[in-house]
């Protein structure tokens, strides 16, 4: 019985001690942005860099980005009387970043796409399209945001 015990006690303060910490991700964001330039899509250039711009880190690494938005919106299904029943919108955005104090620079790509269907309404399938497109804008901001922290973190 006490063999069970000290072993079952080795297990724990092995398994508790481990070493692992989770990373609070406001720690990674160690970048300030100084400035944006946009070139492409308008109004997703713009919520992203509008997002982007409330990360302001005091006392961080500084840096510029420079980003091409591209939208591309295409037909994905017809039905048997040659009538589209879904389209498919992919969001690419090309993102430059330059380190000011470091004279890097670090450039990556990241794109997102999805479906919507067309309703029997006009105004209902923009909805859809309008929805998607926030969609995929969100997820966009959030990956832009982790490949910057990676990228500067590596310089």
């Amino acid at each position: 019985m006490n063999k069970i015990r000290i072993i079952s006690l080795i297990l724990i303060f092995n398994l508790t001690a481990c070493g692992f910490k989770v990373v609070n991700q406001s720690d990674l964001i160690n970048y300030r942005i100084d400035s944006i330039n946009t070139t492409g899509e308008r109004k997703i250039a713009y919520r992203i860099k509008s997002n982007l711009l409330k990360i302001n880190k005091i006392g961080a690494r500084e840096i510029n980005l420079s980003m091409d938005v591209s939208k591309k919106k295409s037909i994905k299904e017809r039905n048997i009387k040659n009538e589209i029943t879904k389209y498919e919108i992919s969001i690419e955005v090309k993102v430059v970043a330059n380190s000011t104090d470091l004279k890097k620079f670090n450039q990556f790509t990241t794109s997102k796409s999805g479906n919507y269907n067309v309703d029997k309404k006009y105004s209902q399938t923009l909805n859809n399209e309008k929805k998607l497109i926030e969609q995929l804008t969100k997820t966009l901001i959030d990956e832009i945001k982790e490949e910057l922290s990676i990228k500067i973190n590596d310089l």
